[in-house]
């Protein structure tokens, strides 16, 4: 995403316009989908026409790597990612429907605004030229991404305004964070931590050899500097005229020698290198270098305001000993987590079907010789036990239940059961009073944003060439 968008990203209002932008239509049900039709449209939405050619240069633009295009036609892929883009065409139609618009001269100062493009605290018109070079950016499509940018955050403004929060809902919001919880709980650490033995990892690296490989990649790549490029030190306008002219070089199929003799670029070469990065190459250059899929393909890469062509001219898979150290860890690692998840799967359903009891509660723990302890929490707050993820699972326990909580990557797994749960309540003089009801009126206008979007579904009809989609993917 581009830089002077990145700001939205980092608001409240940006992640629930995710769910408006993004609009699940393959999952609400499109309309009445049309066999034929021209092959040059791949939908409709209502009388507009949804073009193959922008569709295909929209999967383009999200560079897919090899694999992923390998897989279009077998998976749900390009449906899901049709789906988005979709989506987003809906969500402009909503726009002009609203009437939402933004003037030029608005847009000229959100743009001499922003602090990318400032200069001794003042607009500068060579740092956004430069911006846009290095971001492979025409002028035309920048604005108009910020312009659509700037509307749909008035869309969500316009949605969220007037919203008045009683007071229970902040008090509910309180709560989810605030309780005194007094429980019994058995940590699982020690369940899990069993020995494994040799014979069971030689089994499970005969069984998966071609997972157990390093993948190194050999470049030559050469920096592009404003010495080489028009013998001076500065980075001024001729410099990256030169830089774009180079990339353009680069789109145009010139191959790295040509380019490095035109110019009359120093050639280095990286020798096999992996993430581990061995070598004496600038660690940010080999994860930036490490990317790159295709084999004997020039690249330009731009990295904290330094240029590189790059061309990966080889790619080698080197099968691991099978008593190297990470290796083992890797099969342990991976044998714990299969049985974590079998274990847990039947201690869920046990609690599920209410055969694990308080009273089981004891005799598992006496039968596989773990403790059972005690606590009171009264934050969300995390501490040496729990991490604030499972103490938001524990604060949603009912009294008198029991709960097998994890956290996201299985490394925590507890046995909960809930003694007792006081809620104490939050006055309107409370400091944090004003930080609840900014929380509960969020909740309470992603829930309005999942009415509007299913409204869009029921306002604007979609129809998908079913032939055109399947052509697309098999073209892949």
């Amino acid at each position: 995403m581009l830089n002077s968008i990145k700001k939205y990203s980092k608001t409240f209002f940006f992640k629930v316009l995710v769910g408006i932008i993004i609009l699940p239509f393959l999952f609400w049900g499109m309309g009445d989908v049309f066999s034929g039709g021209s092959q040059n449209v791949v939908a409709k939405i209502d009388s507009e026409k949804v073009s193959t050619r922008d569709f295909v240069n929209y999967l383009n633009v999200l560079n897919l790597n090899e694999q992923e295009r390998k897989d279009l036609p077998k998976t749900d892929l390009i449906d899901q990612i049709l789906s988005d883009y979709i989506g987003k065409k809906v969500l402009l139609l909503e726009l002009d429907d609203l009437n939402v618009t933004l003037g030029d001269k608005s847009l000229k100062e959100i743009i001499i605004n922003d602090k990318t493009f400032l200069k001794d605290n003042k607009f500068s018109r060579t740092e956004y030229e430069k911006f846009l070079i290095t971001n492979s950016l025409s002028a035309p499509l920048f604005e108009t991404n910020m312009a659509e940018q700037e509307k749909k955050r008035q869309l969500l403004s316009y949605l969220s305004g007037g919203i008045e929060i009683p007071n229970f809902l902040v008090q509910y919001e309180f709560n989810t964070e605030n309780q005194t919880k007094k429980i019994e709980f058995i940590n699982l650490k020690k369940f899990y931590d069993k020995p494994i033995s040799s014979k069971k990892i030689q089994e499970i690296y005969n069984r998966n050899k071609e997972f157990y490989t390093e993948t190194f990649k050999d470049f030559k790549y050469a920096e592009l500097k404003p010495l080489n490029i028009i013998g001076e030190n500065d980075y001024n306008e001729n410099f990256f005229n030169k830089i774009n002219e180079i990339e353009n070089k680069i789109l145009d199929g010139v191959e790295f020698d040509q380019i490095a003799k035109s110019y009359n670029l120093s050639t280095k070469v990286t020798g096999l290198i992996n993430k581990e990065n061995k070598s004496k190459i600038d660690k940010k250059l080999v994860q930036a270098l490490l990317k790159l899929k295709d084999e004997n393909i020039v690249e330009f890469v731009n990295l904290e305001k330094k240029y590189y062509m790059v061309q990966l001219t080889k790619v080698s898979e080197i099968q691991k000993d099978k008593d190297d150290k990470k290796v083992i860890e890797s099969i342990k690692t991976q044998i714990n987590i299969e049985n974590k998840i079998n274990e847990n799967r039947k201690l869920a359903k046990d609690i599920t079907n209410k055969k694990f009891t308080r009273s089981q509660m004891d005799i598992f723990a006496k039968d596989n010789d773990l403790k059972i302890e005690s606590i009171t929490l009264t934050k969300l707050k995390g501490n040496e036990i729990f991490s604030p993820g499972v103490i938001k699972r524990i604060f949603e326990t009912d009294d008198k239940s029991i709960n097998l909580i994890t956290d996201n990557m299985l490394k925590d797994n507890f046995i909960i059961y809930s003694k007792e749960t006081k809620l104490p309540k939050i006055k309107k003089q409370s400091q944090d009073y004003d930080s609840f009801k900014l929380k509960a009126k969020f909740r309470l206008a992603n829930n309005i944003y999942n009415i509007y979007d299913l409204s869009l579904n029921r306002k604007y009809n979609v129809e998908i060439n079913n032939k055109t989609l399947n052509r697309i993917k098999n073209s892949f």
